[in-house]
């Protein structure tokens, strides 16, 4: 039986709610998954979550619950975020899965027994938002050199895997096999990792310190260091140990497609893992880049504040999707805001796509009763159009093969450009008007089965609105065949088509805008709009007193803001240049909040963000009355 195409997202961690990076990654998968299925292949799509670590168990006695609470509640809001994109995956592992636990625990027992798993007493620096340690010379300013945030100094007895054993292993094989870490540059960057000494890796954490996590079945005291216990789950979901026909079925994974911020634990923990359990390592590692969002804009848009069922109310499911999957170039960066979605929108959807479906099917109403025609004999021009749509089919295949979906989507506009121009020059409008029946069949016929060629290739980007396309030309939804693009004249003379609805509504930017600004959301977001305390607390606020402010370089509404927080001094980044100049902020006390993700905004990291107000364009920064020391805490 033929091996299927096994993809994966990561699983993702619970501490929080799904945002726009989550939804990328899924969605993509989700399209790539479809692609392949339509292809005529068996595909393994792998998605889920990953429960364990201090993380979980911060987030968790923050809202008063126990862990397992925290991740069912969580999971709860992953899974219904899924269902609202349209995400059709085969497989949704959790770490908490008593299946996958007894697997870790195999893992271990197997490493430990061969010698590749021991004790020793370790003394490093510990992250524990990155749930990591870190030698003295890693530390960038004393700092995570992952997440820029405050390290401790520890000294403890743990166990570790001897990764080191398998370093020259892994330069070989990145080095013999060039798909396996994609795209190129992430491959350079982890060879360039790999020309240092690699160290052991430290695979468990003392039941003192921390509590949430699998067992060692070797030592009750400790339990399993999350990033080991996490990525055995590409394994464990097709069914190593214990089911070994259905993993030698399914595995290796043909693609794990990553953020790039977790390049290193997948390219280099992961292969190595496997190499020590004698299992063949994936075939490919495909790491993409980050949405970026710039303070400035996310103060003009809100950012992702806004909470990704509200913009499928407002945008519609399968136009978010595919605005997340055309916009950005795969392996790069891209920056998101509300405004390019929207114009991306109105343009590839509701000017090309959605107005060419409405063209075609209102004149095949108004002139043949709604019937598809019979063709004439196909003119030069009629064959053209074939043989871009034949040509965009194969683009599209080629594209999505070499994991590059945006410019898959690129090719299927091609088509519907194509498309349009063919409905320019033939004039269908002037030949009904001038009773050119016989001309006018053939030119509905030829653009009509472009149509139909172009909803199966768009259709795994936007599966519900290309099911509507087939449902008004009469031709079903199932089965959709992507060697059906290849084959034209598919479409059979005499079949009822209708008109329907706009496809995709063109879009009133500032009505949209203005909804998204809107506080009183449309429906719930995966979490309940009201909150209670204990999520509340969650949110560090604290006094910082300005002590430095400059204009931040080559950003005219970026000001960098040093604020001293009492026990240490942080830099923010805050769009607020419009407003206030450097040198009317300096002193000024403000409200801060510290518990943020550090981000890089235009090159300058933001450790935490003011509190400001804004009302009729204009903005103020929220101070205290009184004085009061920098670090007291905001209740």
């Amino acid at each position: 039986m033929h091996k299927p195409f096994y993809i994966t997202t990561p699983i993702y961690y619970v501490n929080d709610n799904p945002h726009v990076g989550h939804a990328y990654t899924t969605v993509v998968v989700d399209a790539i998954a479809r692609y392949h299925r339509i292809a005529g292949e068996e595909v393994f799509f792998l998605t889920g979550t990953d429960e364990h670590g201090q993380k979980v168990a911060e987030a968790a006695a923050a809202s008063g619950i126990s862990p397992k609470e925290h991740c069912d509640r969580f999971v709860q809001n992953f899974k219904k975020f899924w269902d609202d994109l349209g995400i059709e995956y085969d497989h949704f592992i959790r770490s908490t899965d008593g299946y996958h636990e007894k697997a870790v625990k195999r893992a271990l027992l197997i490493l430990h027994e061969m010698g590749d798993i021991y004790q020793d007493e370790y003394k490093g620096w510990y992250c524990t938002p990155c749930e990591r340690f870190w030698t003295k010379k890693d530390l960038v300013e004393g700092s995570c050199p992952d997440c820029g945030r405050p390290t401790k100094e520890l000294t403890e007895k743990n166990y570790f895997f001897r990764m080191s054993k398998y370093q020259d292993w892994l330069v070989d094989h990145i080095e013999k096999n060039p798909e396996f870490i994609q795209p190129e540059s992430r491959r350079n960057e982890i060879l360039g990792f790999l020309k240092r000494k690699l160290n052991d890796l430290c695979i468990s954490r003392p039941k003192e310190r921390l509590s949430w996590g699998i067992e060692l079945p070797f030592d009750k005291d400790f339990v399993c260091y999350v990033w080991f216990d996490a990525l055995l789950n590409y394994i464990t979901a097709p069914g190593w140990p214990e089911h070994p026909a259905r993993f030698e079925h399914t595995w290796p994974a043909d693609y794990h497609v990553i953020g790039k911020d977790i390049v290193t634990t997948h390219a280099v923990y992961w292969p190595i893992m496997l190499k020590a359990l004698g299992i063949d390592p994936p075939k490919s590692i495909y790491s993409h880049g980050w949405w970026m969002i710039e303070e400035a804009k996310m103060g003009k848009s809100l950012g992702n504040a806004v909470p990704i069922p509200k913009l499928i109310d407002l945008v519609g499911r399968d136009a978010l999707r595919y605005f997340l999957i055309r916009e950005k170039v795969f392996p790069l960066d891209a920056k998101f805001s509300f405004e390019a979605m929207i114009g991306r929108i109105n343009s590839d959807l509701a000017n090309d796509l959605g107005n060419l479906t409405s063209r075609i099917l209102k004149l095949l109403s108004s002139n043949f009763r709604g019937l598809i025609p019979e063709p004439e004999d196909a003119t030069e021009i009629e064959l053209k159009l074939r043989d871009v749509a034949l040509d965009s089919a194969e683009k599209v295949r080629k594209e999505v093969w070499n994991m590059r979906p945006s410019k898959a989507l690129e090719a299927a506009c091609e088509l519907v450009r194509e498309t349009n121009r063919y409905l320019e020059k033939t004039s269908p409008w002037s030949l009904a008007k001038e009773e050119k029946f016989e001309r006018l069949e053939t030119v509905l016929y030829n653009a009509a089965e472009a149509l139909r060629v172009a909803s199966i290739l768009f259709w795994p980007a936007m599966p519900d609105a290309c099911d509507e396309i087939r449902s008004r030309l009469g031709i079903g939804k199932v089965p959709v065949r992507l060697d059906d693009a290849f084959e034209w004249g598919e479409l059979k003379p005499e079949t009822q088509t209708r008109v329907g609805e706009p496809l995709f509504p063109r879009l009133d930017e500032k009505k949209v805008l203005a909804e998204l600004r809107d506080k009183d959301k449309s429906r719930p977001s995966p979490v309940e709009d009201l909150i209670n305390i204990n999520d509340f607390a969650k949110v560090k606020l604290v006094l910082g007193k300005i002590v430095r402010c400059r204009p931040a370089p080559d950003a005219d509404k970026l000001l960098l803001i040093e604020v001293d927080l009492g026990e240490e001094k942080r830099q923010l980044v805050a769009g607020i240049a419009k407003w206030y100049s450097p040198e009317e902020l300096i002193g000024k006390t403000i409200v801060v909040v510290t518990n943020l993700e550090p981000v890089k905004i235009r090159g300058n990291e933001s450790r935490g963000m003011l509190l400001a107000a804004e009302a009729g364009g204009q903005v103020r920064i929220l101070t205290v009355e009184g004085e009061l020391p920098p670090g007291a805490k905001v209740r």
